[in-house]
This record gives C-alpha cells, sequence and structure tokens, in this order.
C-alpha cells in the first residue's frame, strides 16, 4: 500500500492534489519541523554519531561543521548552493571554461518536454536540493515525460532547508535546471573528485569512481596525493567506501588544487567538486557543510585529528 501511494503521488496528477495535504504533514513530522534549529541538530547529531554534539568548544570536524551551520553566516551562502546561481560566482571568481554546458532553466516543470531540450545526452535537475538528477541519453526514445514532470513538481515544492536545517537552502528560489551529461567514455559517470578546503587550503580529498555502478567505491587523499587511512560517509555500513584499490593521481591535480584554494579562501570550511574528462575540468558544486556534519568516520579518531585542523575562529 506504502509503494502504491508514492507511485500515485508522483505519477498522477490526481494523485498528487489528493495526497498533497497528507504529504506536508507527513514531512512536517519526518523532518520534525517543531524543533529548534539547534534542537533539530542535538538530536539528528546523536543519533548518527552516537555522542552528544559540543557548541561551547567544538573539538571534531562533524562538531565544527554543525557549529559554522548554526552561528556562522555566510553572506553568499545561498548563491554557492544553489545550482544554477553559482555558475555565475565560478564564472566570476575562475571563468566559466570550468562550467558544464547550460541547455535550459525554467521554473515551470510543464516546460519539460522533448522540444524545449537538446538532442545530446542530458541531466535534469533542480537547483535548491540535493536529489540528484535525472538522466536521459535520448530524448527520442521512449521517456514518461508527465511522470517526469510530476516528479520535477514535487522536488520544487519541497524546502531542501527542512532536510538538514542548513540556512543556505532556506530562501532558494526553485528552478530546474537542464545541463549536458558528462560521459567519462564508458558510459559511466566520470569520477568525482571533492576537495575539503580548511581555512582556504586544501586538506582532504575524496575521489569517487563508478558512481551508479556495482563497482562504485570511495578513496581519500591529501593534497601530495598520498592516500589516508580513514572514511567518512553518511553511514558506516556504505560499504562502497571500503575499497583497497587505489586511484592513479590526476595530471591536472596542481590545478584542481589551486582553483579549489581560489574559491575557498574566504571560507572556514567548504567543499569544491570537480569532475574530469580527458583531464579537462568541470566545476561540479560548493558545499559548505559536507553531510550536514552527521558523516561518521572510520576509524572515528579522525573526527578530532581532522578537526584540530579547522579553524573556525576569526582570524
Amino acid at each position: 500500500m506504502k509503494s502504491f501511494l508514492r507511485r500515485f503521488f508522483q505519477t498522477s496528477e490526481i494523485g498528487y492534489s489528493l495526497l498533497s495535504p497528507f504529504a506536508r504533514i507527513y514531512y512536517f513530522f519526518l523532518h520534525k519541523r517543531y524543533l529548534s534549529p539547534e534542537k533539530f541538530t542535538r538530536k539528528r547529531f546523536k543519533k548518527n554519531l552516537g555522542y552528544d554534539l559540543d557548541l561551547d568548544n567544538p573539538k571534531t570536524l562533524n562538531e565544527k561543521i554543525n557549529w559554522l551551520k548554526l552561528n556562522y553566516s555566510n553572506p553568499i551562502g545561498s548563491t554557492l548552493a544553489d545550482k544554477y546561481e553559482v555558475r555565475k560566482y565560478i564564472d566570476e571568481k575562475i571563468g566559466n571554461k570550468y562550467l558544464i554546458p547550460l541547455a535550459f532553466v525554467t521554473s515551470n516543470p510543464k516546460d519539460i518536454f522533448p522540444e524545449n531540450l537538446p538532442d545530446y545526452p542530458m541531466i535534469i535537475k533542480t537547483n535548491h536540493d540535493s536529489s540528484g538528477g535525472i538522466v536521459v541519453k535520448d530524448k527520442n526514445a521512449t521517456i514518461n515525460w508527465k511522470e517526469i514532470q510530476l516528479r520535477l513538481r514535487k522536488n520544487m515544492s519541497q524546502n531542501y532547508y527542512w532536510d538538514n536545517r542548513e540556512p543556505v537552502y532556506k530562501d532558494i528560489k526553485p528552478l530546474i535546471i537542464v545541463e549536458k551529461l558528462l560521459d567519462d567514455g564508458t558510459g559511466g559517470f566520470p569520477s568525482d573528485y571533492k576537495l575539503h578546503c580548511f581555512n582556504g587550503n586544501v586538506e582532504m580529498i575524496s575521489v569517487d569512481v563508478g558512481r551508479g555502478s556495482k563497482e562504485h567505491f570511495r578513496n581519500w587523499y591529501n593534497k601530495e596525493w598520498e592516500k589516508q587511512p580513514y572514511q567518512w560517509s553518511k553511514m558506516l555500513k556504505n560499504s562502497s567506501d571500503v575499497n583497497s584499490r587505489d586511484i592513479e593521481k590526476p595530471k591536472c591535480l596542481d590545478e584542481m588544487i589551486s582553483l579549489s584554494e581560489e574559491l575557498s579562501k574566504d571560507f572556514k570550511y567548504l567543499r569544491v567538486d570537480w569532475y574530469l574528462i580527458d583531464n579537462k575540468l568541470y566545476f561540479g558544486e560548493l558545499t559548505l557543510y559536507h553531510i550536514g556534519g552527521t558523516g561518521p568516520f572510520r576509524p572515528d579518531s579522525w573526527d578530532a585529528k581532522l578537526g584540530e585542523k579547522l579553524n573556525i575562529l576569526d582570524q
């Protein structure tokens, strides 16, 4: 019954209209909207990490990210989190040659139909959340466009702020953006490089290989490309994080580091994401609060070791 109602809600105009009031009530309690940001954050932190969040004297990396979330108001935070507006920021800071080609932008899900879309493979996503995207490799194939429109309509009706209480998402104006789908040459997604910058310096690099496949794994490196003995994930049981294979050092690593440090120099913590295709860099996104500051470390001692490197006080 639950799966039927979910599909009825997501794929039917009638279902969406009938169930929307109940969905709003469901999400109200699911995301505990009756709690203050601090109470919500403390409860979620304890549930995910198993220890109490110390906001008076934060020491671990996860604690410091949550301290920044609750106490440090960034004047351009919403611009960085907005997948559309951040493109202008990247253009101004490092140039548009690093941007993934943009094909279409709209605020109306009903505009998403073949005549408005490019003839090349694309990804359709909303700018205001973290829901991934809808991959369309051939718009002329048999595709349920009505279902895609309804899914986008549902995404646009939600405020991602309530998922994690990350303030940068609260006031983003929802849009739908269509970008060219990057291909690594094998038909899969390109490797995803995430550079974690502390006070303007790259301290951690994670690399995801084979995302979306059974071969997906993630490694961690420092800026000298030395493999690190820890993992940092949403859940400890995430087996995609456990792999003994090494990843070849990218030829453009120095450029990746230099650009990331340029983008992060005015921030205490910033994660800068990149895709790499034929040694050409493409900007992915900017993140102020990795996993919302609730990702367990393995071994857990690294939460404190890396926390020592991040200075959250005014310098």
